[in-house]
């Protein structure tokens, strides 16, 4: 038996491949997506938005941001993910904050 982990957790995750195509979301990020598994994600991004994405999968790149979206503050994680070295797509972790968060140091 297979365990889907991310299933109930309250953060999006959403999960390409490197043509785009999105091969997983958990139960959040269908609820904020919409289910769009099996379809390419460049269809619903603009053209800087494309260009971010394909340089993520290009040079297996980060990008990390925050947003304001209906009226919550949000962090969107966005990394590559890998099979036996090889960027095989992306994943993106898109998760509520509040607006003011403690920052500790550790070291």
């Amino acid at each position: 038996m297979i365990n889907d982990f991310f299933k109930g957790v309250n953060v999006a995750i959403t999960v390409s491949d490197a043509e785009g195509i999105v091969v997983y979301q958990n139960d959040s990020s269908i609820e904020v997506n919409g289910d769009v598994r099996g379809k390419n994600m460049m269809g619903c991004h603009n053209e800087r938005s494309q260009q971010i994405i394909k340089h993520m999968l290009s040079a297996a790149a980060t990008n990390v941001y925050t947003i304001s979206k209906k009226g919550k503050k949000k962090l969107i994680y966005q990394t590559p993910w890998y099979e036996d070295g090889v960027v095989k797509g992306l994943v993106e972790y898109s998760m509520v904050i509040p607006e003011e968060m403690p920052h500790y140091d550790r070291g």
